[in-house]
């Protein structure tokens, strides 16, 4: 494997023979590892199906059929649904439909109290996102990009130590996309990203590494002068 271009390299999260599954007997992560340093963007790619929506969905305790040999968070043992991971860290998904009668005033206030903090930055990130017509509205109402923008905005808002984005980009336009890319670039000196993304020019515009996962594991890792679209391409094509 190719290391990370990191020279002070502090530990942030350790995963050690992660299995999960939906259904007993098939696997969809199987023996999976994974570090995370503090203050790096992380990408994942994948295949369909690669399981990487299962894993941003383990991490954020939302998947109860798993075992798991080592779990450290800040060299620390933890458990995904521990309240103090928790409140460390925040998921964007790919689709996600809750909170639906909720404005996103509403729902960003909710946020901030929920993990009791005050979020920064609001204003700007709405104008960033090009979201100033729609921080009125319930979400119920928002369309699909919209609706991605108003979870993107609370999360870089809320700062915290480990932001997790489930294809992030899917449904935004051009200008907010390259507003997206410039706030994943700018987090590191908040905290830690992991973003999962079938868009090659967002991992390599973004990441300071790249794993590649297939078959429930990661079987590849891209840094420094290997990390290009077209090295991560070919890996894909075999």
């Amino acid at each position: 494997m190719i290391g990370s271009n990191k020279i002070d390299r502090t530990e942030l999260l350790v995963l050690k023979n992660l299995t999960v599954w939906y259904e007993r007997g098939k696997p969809v992560l199987d023996g999976f590892s994974m570090e995370l340093a503090a203050n790096e963007i992380v990408g994942l790619i994948g295949m369909n199906g690669a399981g990487k929506t299962t894993l941003i969905r383990t991490l954020s305790g939302l998947t109860g059929s798993f075992q798991i040999e080592t779990a450290l968070w800040q060299d620390q043992p933890f458990q995904f649904r521990d309240r103090s991971f928790k409140k460390d860290r925040y998921t964007v998904f790919a689709e996600d439909h809750s909170f639906q009668f909720f404005t996103f005033r509403e729902y960003a206030s909710y946020v901030a109290r929920s993990y009791g903090t005050k979020l920064s930055g609001v204003d700007e990130l709405v104008r960033g996102f090009r979201f100033e017509a729609y921080t009125d509205i319930l979400l119920k109402e928002l369309s699909t990009g919209n609706l991605k923008k108003a979870y993107l905005i609370t999360a870089f808002a809320l700062k915290p130590k480990l932001l997790l984005l489930d294809e992030p980009v899917n449904g935004l336009d051009f200008q907010s996309t390259e507003y997206l890319y410039e706030q994943i670039n700018h987090y590191r000196q908040y905290g830690t990203v992991l973003f999962s993304s079938h868009i090659l020019e967002s991992i390599c515009l973004t990441s300071d590494r790249v794993l590649v996962l297939e078959q429930g594991q990661i079987t590849r890792q891209f840094a420094g002068q290997d990390l290009e679209a077209g090295n991560i391409r070919e890996v894909l094509r075999e």
